[in-house]
């Protein structure tokens, strides 16, 4: 397991963090994406899907549960806000977390014993109006080298 945090000071620094880690994307990549409410994580999948190459409107799914959108690979964004694991497992995610596109999941903490052992953990911290810190943690490689390679490029804050 690999950890880097940074310090976000504004949206653009976030969408650059998107940028990064939509540029490192390959298939079959999961990428859970967890804050409180407000904290950011719609806007880091509109950023996230912009530099994966998806066009037109990128919106949170929470109320339709899972979108697909088409990009360099196919992009699964999908927000279990409002399932119970029990309704979460009945879904099918393996189709998609096993599958060929990358899967961005909002709210991943809520079906975590659901989740692929190896992936990528997002958590967004509201430090003030515009300010967060997000800490992104590899769990298994490649993961971890993303990780490690996030912390040679822009440093870590511990």
């Amino acid at each position: 397991m690999a950890v880097f945090t940074c310090r976000s000071g504004s949206l653009q620094d976030t969408q650059l963090l998107a940028a990064e880690l939509a540029a490192a994307s390959t298939e079959g990549m999961v990428i859970g994406l967890n804050g409180d409410l407000g904290a950011g994580k719609t806007a880091f999948s509109q950023a996230f899907a912009r530099h994966l190459g998806v066009e037109g409107v990128v919106n949170s799914p929470t109320f339709t549960i899972i979108k697909e959108y088409t990009g360099r690979l196919p992009l699964y964004h999908m927000d279990v806000y409002r399932l119970s694991l029990e309704e979460a497992d009945e879904l099918g995610l393996d189709e998609y977390f096993y599958g060929q596109g990358v899967c961005l999941v909002e709210w991943s903490v809520l079906i975590e014993e659901l989740l692929p052992p190896e992936r990528l953990d997002i958590q967004i911290e509201t430090a003030g109006v515009d300010e967060r810190f997000i800490t992104v943690t590899g769990i298994g490689e490649p993961y971890g080298e993303l990780c490690r390679a996030l912390t040679e490029k822009w440093g870590n804050l511990r």
